[in-house]
């Protein structure tokens, strides 16, 4: 593992090199093993730097390079020209319009300097369908993998399975790996839309991706391909089991025994928790459940899409999507391994009726991912804020980091901890596109969360940029 600083620097250079030219004294810092500079970069001298004009690309990219050795920083003159050359070239990289509009706003900035955030950016910038959500993560041996559905819209035949592989230092274009497809005649294609894709690396070496199929969440089934070559090609997609679906929304944890432990729910009777269970990759299956919840003003609690945390002395514990637009996230506990449940009970952190995703830490915290809202109300609300929190036991959550807090969609995310000990992020953002944001939980600085509520100093109390919806 690279080293804490040395990273840092790295991640930083990628996240931004791209449109603040100012941020080559990074390099120089990581050439120079992280020696410190501490004098700023006139803004005048920044503004120096040549624009490349067609047909002249070599010429104008060797200008930005003097421009850039001349005026950002006197010890660049000392960087190896090779390197100059590359930096010269990440800066002329076209940004598109929208990501100059959000990487020049201030809130942009203020985001990305919190404490453990390292580095935000678009899983793809075009793509040939106009909707997505519902992203996955996962890391294979050849890098990180990402999927989500996508299409014209939620819910229409058209919706399939897309993947993009980080290779390369940057993600691959989208590619549709499953679709809905029943059959196909002459004057017709009968087809379904896909639902929720859940990535996981097994240790065996396939990754598994888990999908659904069918007309509505209350009558679709469960769906498996699997792949061994870190996502470039797919097996034949095979469905699973009657009254088995497969890990809903978010991955499965691995038991001690080598079982996959998946998180379960069905909508066809109200919404009901159930978990699945497998020891041998999806071939045969248990089925746990479902779990019931603490009666409620003459109602039970109903609730979906469970992540499972790992606790000490073999406890488990899960936290779901509340059916309640002004509920809380719900939670159940089990003290023998996943084989038998608490009842649903409520949690202190809000829940606008929204999917969450949690992991647990190499170090052994609790990491959620999740919206600090409730449905209506003044802004935010709903999805329109995306938030992080920390929990040393799963009962008592601190604020950690603020994703998004604008007008619109943010929501469903996905996270996971790879191998480097950093966290991974993705999430739906503005139905758009899929935002993948990268974080080191080691530099994280949680602050207490008076009355459930999100601490202004964590830039809560931040207008956002446009009207508010």
């Amino acid at each position: 593992m690279l080293d804490s600083k040395v990273r840092d620097s790295r991640m930083k250079l990628k996240a931004n090199i791209r449109f603040q030219p100012c941020l080559i004294a990074t390099i120089a810092s990581f050439h120079k093993r992280l020696h410190r500079y501490t004098s700023p970069v006139d803004k005048q001298a920044s503004d120096k730097l040549v624009s490349p004009s067609p047909g002249n690309e070599h010429s104008d990219m060797r200008a930005r390079t003097l421009t850039c050795q001349a005026n950002c920083h006197p010890t660049l003159g000392n960087l190896p020209t090779a390197v100059m050359l590359l930096v010269a070239g990440l800066l002329s990289m076209p940004l598109s319009a929208e990501e100059v509009q959000n990487q020049a706003s201030p809130r942009h900035h203020q985001l990305t300097n919190q404490p453990g955030y390292l580095e935000a950016e678009y899983i793809y910038d075009q793509a040939s369908f106009p909707s997505c959500h519902a992203s996955t993560i996962a890391e294979t041996p050849s890098g990180l993998v990402a999927a989500w559905f996508g299409g014209s819209d939620e819910g229409e035949p058209d919706v399939g399975i897309w993947v993009s592989r980080h290779t390369g230092g940057h993600w691959s274009a989208p590619v549709e790996v499953a679709n809905g497809i029943q059959y196909q005649s002459e004057k017709a294609t009968h087809r379904h839309p896909c639902w929720n894709p859940v990535l996981f690396q097994s240790n065996q070496g396939s990754l598994l991706l888990f999908y659904k199929v069918g007309p509505n969440p209350e009558q679709w089934w469960g769906m498996l391909t699997t792949s061994t070559d870190g996502g470039k090609t797919w097996d034949q997609p095979h469905r699973l089991p009657e009254k088995i679906d497969g890990p809903v929304k978010n991955k499965p944890i691995v038991l001690p025994g080598g079982d996959l432990l998946c998180g379960s729910s069905t909508e066809y009777d109200g919404w009901r928790i159930h978990l699945e269970r497998t020891g041998d990759l999806g071939k045969t299956w248990q089925r746990i459940g479902p779990l019931h919840g603490r009666k409620n003003a003459g109602r039970e609690n109903e609730a979906i899409q469970p992540s499972i945390l790992t606790h000490t002395n073999n406890r488990l514990q899960l936290l779901c999507r509340n059916h309640k637009g002004r509920g809380q996230i719900l939670e159940a506990w089990s003290s023998d391994g996943g084989a038998t449940w608490s009842d649903l009970s409520e949690t202190t952190l809000p829940n606008p009726n929204s999917g969450t995703d949690a992991v647990t830490l190499a170090d052994g915290r609790q990491l959620l991912v999740y919206n600090h809202t409730h449905r209506g109300g003044p802004f935010p609300s709903g999805r329109n804020m995306l938030n992080v929190a920390i929990s040393v036991d799963g009962t008592h959550w601190q604020a950690a980091l603020l994703l998004e807090r604008q007008p619109g969609e943010y929501s469903y995310p996905a996270v996971i901890q790879s191998n480097d000990g950093l966290v991974h992020i993705t999430y739906t953002w503005q139905r758009k596109k899929i935002r993948h944001v990268v974080v080191d939980p080691t530099r994280l600085q949680p602050v207490e969360m008076q009355e459930n509520q999100w601490p202004q100093d964590h830039l809560g109390a931040i207008e956002p940029e446009g009207p508010k919806s």
